[in-house]
């Protein structure tokens, strides 16, 4: 199992129907909605990989028509061009083609973790509703700036934590959050312990010229800038800190979101955090932590444990109760005792938020102006604890987290981790 094969699972199933959309009569052409007949406009901002699954998923789905795509891979861009029927001019280099256009009603962005922020927050600006690949961006600061800009502009925005959309991560969460486990004691998050490195490189690869295809520059973008190798770029990003903490967030977005979501602490955030067993490779340019144990503290309670570990039965997320445990990964729900499997729900519990497909469900708020299922708010919370797990790896030590101000009290170290300092003309437009 890879996190590419757990991709390809979701996306297999992500041209399935959901119920008929019911819409309610202020979208129909009214005040500048959607109109009858008419279709999502959807741009397609970094192609290859992820964004290629989603971008098939939205051509899958009746209401949507891609307009653009963009991609600072010309080989990447043909591609995605070619899938989508577009012609030369619809296929771009410079993701601020895209937002500018006026016939572009919504983004899909699937670039690497450290442009989420700034595209996310450009598009908001721009009047677009935007599908946003994990984590929320690429830092606690980033991420609430996000937020900012999708209230501030009215936007809908969809996180690519698409195990909310999975019924059976749904009916575990509802299973903990009804008590049918008893007190919720500790949540345990499993994901992979060593680097699934696409292409055959070490990280040990020098220099080498950048090829004719690719525009590095603008792939480096607000990160810092390094030399460039080919072992780098596209699906190995997530091995190079200044990009992405490794499986911290790759498999933590997803895995933390769900811990988050069964715990009822969608508003809120840890407030102890301690990294210990962190392991780096001690040369190359893979810098991000390949192995780890991350605890986090609630200011009332469960502890969840994030480890890293190389037993694929242990990937995915273990609610363990005073009563009994449930683990959910994807296509996985086990249960002890076995027959919580048959309880059956009363009225007075509380039932979870139902989307049945992640991509249509971000489709069906855009047309609505309704509620997607890993909003700005909740993806920023979910990405917060993946962050807070990275900066205590960083800093070798325990850090204390203020949920309510999204701050470290008397931390300049931990502080100074807060938000990335991003390079270059790039700013969080607000």
């Amino acid at each position: 199992m890879t996190t590419r094969l757990s991709r390809r699972r979701f996306l297999a199933s992500a041209t399935a129907v959901s119920a008929p959309l019911i819409l309610p009569g202020r979208i129909l052409g009214q005040s500048g909605a959607t109109a009858p007949g008419s279709k999502v406009r959807l741009a397609c901002i970094g192609v290859g990989g992820m964004g290629t699954g989603n971008m098939n998923a939205f051509l899958n789905d009746e209401r949507v028509q891609v307009v653009a795509v963009c991609d600072v891979d010309a080989n990447h861009r043909a591609a995605a061009a070619a899938a989508a029927k577009l012609g030369e001019k619809d296929a771009c280099r410079d993701w601020r083609e895209v937002i500018a256009r006026k016939d572009v009603d919504a983004v899909m962005c699937a670039t690497p973790d450290h442009w989420h922020a700034v595209i996310a927050c450009a598009a908001a600006a721009a009047g677009k509703d935007l599908y946003s690949e994990k984590p929320l961006a690429a830092s606690i600061g980033e991420g609430r700036a996000v937020c900012a800009a999708v209230k501030k502009h009215g936007r809908i925005l969809q996180c690519g934590t698409w195990r909310r959309s999975g019924l059976k991560t749904r009916l575990a969460c509802e299973w903990v959050r009804n008590g049918y486990i008893g007190e919720l004691k500790e949540i345990l998050v499993g994901v992979p312990g060593k680097f699934a490195i696409s292409g055959g490189f070490t990280g040990l690869e020098a220099e080498q010229p950048v090829p004719a295809h690719l525009d590095y520059e603008m792939w480096q973008g607000p990160a810092p800038a390094a030399p460039y190798t080919a072992g780098r770029v596209h699906f190995n990003f997530r091995w190079v800190k200044d990009y992405a903490p490794g499986y911290i967030t790759d498999w933590g977005a997803h895995f933390l979101d769900v811990a988050q979501w069964g715990a009822n602490k969608d508003d809120t955030s840890p407030v102890s955090i301690s990294a210990t067993s962190v392991v780096r490779r001690d040369k190359g340019y893979y810098d991000a932590p390949e192995s780890f144990r991350v605890e986090y503290e609630y200011a009332k309670g469960p502890r969840v444990v994030m480890f890293s570990t190389e037993d694929t039965k242990q990937w995915g997320v273990k609610f363990v109760g005073s009563t009994g445990w449930v683990f959910t990964e994807n296509d996985r729900l086990e249960t002890g005792p076995e027959n919580l499997r048959s309880v059956k729900f009363k009225d007075a519990d509380e039932r979870l938020f139902v989307s049945n497909n992640h991509h249509r469900n971000f489709i069906d708020a855009v047309l609505s102006r309704g509620r997607t299922a890993a909003s700005a708010d909740i993806a920023q919370r979910a990405a917060t604890m993946c962050h807070l797990g990275a900066i205590s790896a960083s800093l070798g030590r325990p850090v204390k987290f203020d949920p309510a101000a999204e701050a470290f009290p008397d931390d300049k170290e931990a502080a100074a981790l807060h938000t990335r300092s991003l390079r270059g003309p790039w700013k969080l437009e607000s």
